[in-house]
């Protein structure tokens, strides 16, 4: 049974990058401009390049792709008066099991993209500006594609834009599918037209990015939300959320809630605050497990229902805040099954670059399957560990972080469902792997 939100909960939901997203044809640019759409890059323009990178940085935007670095101190970082060319590319590759917020904001509100790049560029002295969409996002590309023609075609966009002096050239990117891709070092190489692969640091994109030149590499959250800082100022926008993270965030809820969909509120929010806005849990279920920001991030239980959803929050209960992916499981749901469909990903999304990824993740998948196939032995479980282990901090980028945590976090909160299924409490839920599977033979 759905339940209806309290004036508390609901009082959390800060629509600011999702108040366009029921306008109709609001990706228009008409539309867009109609809801004080580059209003912002007006203002921007008249202030010097210098000031808008304090701006975002007195604002306290952290990036809202995962790692949640400081995108004022990241757009600081790039030389200037070195002689080189430089590049803006924004990560919409989004990838990550869950992960479901960049892909409405730009079907829904593109032009907010558009709008952000152009500033960010003007602040980071840019002329070339990149989008990187995941290869599967079809019509997301599409809507970008003709919102970069309207930016065009009302000056925009390209050569002395809005007579300010200041020229851009933004191209939108398919990529080929990769979730490796969304690393931001692999999705420069696949730019380049190479194979995507984490290249390694230092140097770093500020120095070295995009063809070795200085290179900001930003989500589009953390892009779209430019325009409004811009426009409302950083105290505006510190108004929300906590003082180490502030602003709006946008929650991606799924799983096993009754209203599953994009809630933006501000940081630090709980997921008890969460499920109330999305309709309460579904009839029959009760929370057990859930991500706070996809299958990369640790599990965490129902003891963990008011930790805040924020940076420093999830910190403090040993986890991260991601990508706010918030997977929602409940008692009917098998935390060692979700585990190992997990790892069937990423065994599959790894690149094969290092060892400890290539190797890791296809023996816990293959140890992850024995157990759930009633084969399981005590010996497995030091397995997982020793390899999710190896797995973290060890692999040549953060992937094989996000791939150890679901498998460490599980045996941490729920070591009794794999000794169940090893001790045969539980039934098979597989079946075991056979020569032919192992061989790669369908």
């Amino acid at each position: 049974m759905t339940t209806e939100p309290s004036r508390a909960a609901l009082a959390k939901l800060t629509p600011v990058l999702t108040k366009r997203w029921l306008s109709p044809d609001a990706w228009r640019l008409q539309v867009y401009e109609r809801l004080d759409g580059y209003a912002a890059l007006r203002k921007a323009l008249r202030a010097h390049p210098d000031e808008l990178i304090q701006l975002v940085k007195d604002s306290g935007l952290r990036g809202r792709g995962g790692a949640g670095f400081p995108t004022g101190m990241k757009w600081g970082f790039i030389p200037q008066n070195d002689g080189k060319a430089h590049y803006l590319v924004v990560n919409a590759d989004e990838g990550e099991p869950g992960t479901c917020k960049d892909l409405p904001l730009m079907m829904a509100d593109p032009h907010s993209l558009v709008e952000g790049m152009v500033i960010a560029a003007y602040a980071i002295r840019s002329h070339q500006a990149y989008i990187y969409v995941r290869g599967e996002a079809v019509h997301a590309a599409r809507r970008l594609r003709h919102a970069v023609q309207e930016a065009y075609e009302a000056g925009y966009l390209g050569r002395n834009i809005l007579d300010s002096g200041f020229d851009l050239e933004l191209i939108v990117h398919s990529g080929a599918g990769a979730y490796i891709c969304g690393e931001e070092t692999a999705l420069l190489d696949s730019l380049e037209g190479y194979r995507g692969q984490p290249r390694l640091r230092p140097p770093f994109p500020a120095t070295n990015g995009l063809y070795s030149s200085p290179t900001v590499i930003n989500n589009v959250e953390t892009i779209a939300s430019v325009p409004y800082i811009v426009l409302g100022g950083s105290a505006w926008f510190r108004s929300m959320g906590t003082e180490k993270s502030a602003g709006p965030k946008i929650y991606s809820v799924s799983g096993r809630v009754n209203n599953p969909g994009q809630y933006e509120c501000s940081l630090g929010i709980t997921l008890r605050e969460l499920i109330e806005l999305a309709g309460g849990m579904q009839d029959g279920h009760r929370l057990r497990f859930w991500t706070p920001g996809g299958s990369s991030t640790p599990l965490l239980t129902d003891e963990h229902l008011d930790a805040p959803l924020d940076f420093e929050g999830m910190l403090a209960v040993g986890t991260m805040l991601g990508t706010t992916a918030v997977q929602v499981f409940s008692d009917q749901d098998c935390p060692v099954y979700a585990t190992y469909r997990w790892i069937e990903f990423y065994h599959h999304e790894s690149c094969g670059k290092c060892t400890p990824c290539r190797e890791g993740n296809f023996w816990m998948k293959q140890v992850l399957r024995r157990i759930l196939a009633g084969h399981g032995t005590h010996e497995d479980l030091g397995t997982l560990l020793d390899t999710g282990d190896q797995l973290l901090g060890r692999s040549f980028c953060a992937f094989g972080d996000g791939a150890a945590s679901p498998v460490l976090s599980s045996l941490k909160y729920f070591k009794q469902d794999y000794l169940d299924y090893i001790e045969g409490r539980k039934p098979p839920l597989l079946t075991p792997y056979s020569a032919a599977d192992l061989a790669g033979v369908h």
